[in-house]
């Protein structure tokens, strides 16, 4: 165990949990700003912008009823736009992985969106998850899967996620193999490349060279967390946190590859049923969207923010506002422009 991690002994006093937006839709990613503003991705097609005094403004180039509209929660959530994965570029407007689209955006502040990738060496991307920025102006893309209906990648026997590299205007797979790719991060000296494979329930980390290529692929952390894992993000200490989705906790990994539970709001029968589903491959949506917290269901990613960067706010796929707490340690900074 590391000495004076200060997440020892800490837990979410869940009476301590305050919310902020209201009628947002699939609020999967959000991203803070020095200001205090949040930027959270949204299903009507783009983002809403928080203002530090809770006001809001949704911001789309054209707003997508999809998902409100859907007749049933299985469509909601494999037809139409999905925003997903966001990024600061470096002149302030928003990256966006479109996990409905299936392609890679960029939206100014006002609305102005474009395709910027949706191909790969010539053919469709497939299910893009979470875009990251590095210091150098690189972007980091996973893809999740390549199979259009992606609850059916929810199975362990698929493994077509990868890792795709854009720099310079070109994009190359750096990394593949990967069992439903999701949130990937750096470490403070980007030096490791830090990939949840959502579907392999584990964390894997592969060593970063310096044209970008990736080596020494290992778990980072326990090799099952019996959980699926969405989004992950660092604190200053070098502690890893994360969301296990449809069981609803955010965890922590020390540096010496301690799991720990901060927040757990399962809703235990409905996960175990849906976990012994996923290991006899028999996963359905009524089973998955069986499971979920009264918190925000299906947590999605942590976020820190404010001028501390103590505050964590909880992402969700299914929560109509943005659950939030403090934490005992600033979380790593992320890039800004």
């Amino acid at each position: 165990m590391a000495a004076g991690n200060p997440l020892d002994g800490f837990t979410v006093d869940t009476a301590q949990i305050r919310h902020i937006g209201q009628d947002l839709q699939r609020p999967e990613c959000i991203l803070a700003e020095r200001d205090g503003s949040l930027w959270t991705a949204d299903a009507r097609g783009g983002v809403v912008h928080i203002r530090p005094d809770g006001s809001q403004r949704v911001i789309t180039r054209s707003h997508a009823r999809a998902f409100a509209g859907a007749a049933d929660d299985a469509t909601r959530f494999t037809e139409g736009t999905l925003p997903n994965g966001l990024a600061f570029a470096a002149d302030g407007s928003l990256y966006i992985s479109n996990f409905g689209t299936d392609c890679l955006e960029r939206m100014t502040r006002d609305g102005r969106t474009e395709v910027l990738i949706d191909t790969i060496e010539g053919r469709p991307i497939g299910k893009v998850n979470f875009v990251l920025r590095d210091r150098r102006d690189r972007l980091w893309l996973t893809v999740s899967t390549t199979i259009r209906n992606w609850m059916a990648a929810i199975s362990p026997t698929v493994a077509d996620g990868y890792v795709a590299l854009v720099e310079d205007g070109r994009i190359r797979v750096v990394a593949d193999g990967f069992a439903f790719t999701n949130e990937v991060r750096l470490d403070a000296a980007e030096e490791w490349l830090y990939v949840v494979e959502t579907c392999g329930r584990r964390i894997t980390r592969l060593k970063l060279a310096e044209d970008g290529s990736l080596s020494r692929r290992q778990t980072f952390g326990p090799e099952d967390h019996g959980a699926f894992i969405d989004g992950i993000a660092f604190d200053a200490f070098g502690n890893l946190w994360g969301t296990h989705v449809m069981t609803d906790r955010v965890f922590a990994i020390t540096p010496d590859g301690e799991l720990r539970i901060l927040l757990d709001d399962d809703d235990r029968q409905a996960s175990a049923a849906l976990m012994r589903a996923f290991a006899e491959d028999r996963v359905t949506p009524e089973l998955m969207l069986a499971c979920g917290g009264a918190i925000a269901p299906w947590f999605a990613s942590v976020t820190f923010g404010g001028p501390d960067l103590r505050t964590v706010y909880i992402g969700s796929l299914r929560g109509t506002t943005i659950p939030y707490f403090r934490s005992p340690v600033a979380g790593l900074p992320m890039v800004h422009w």
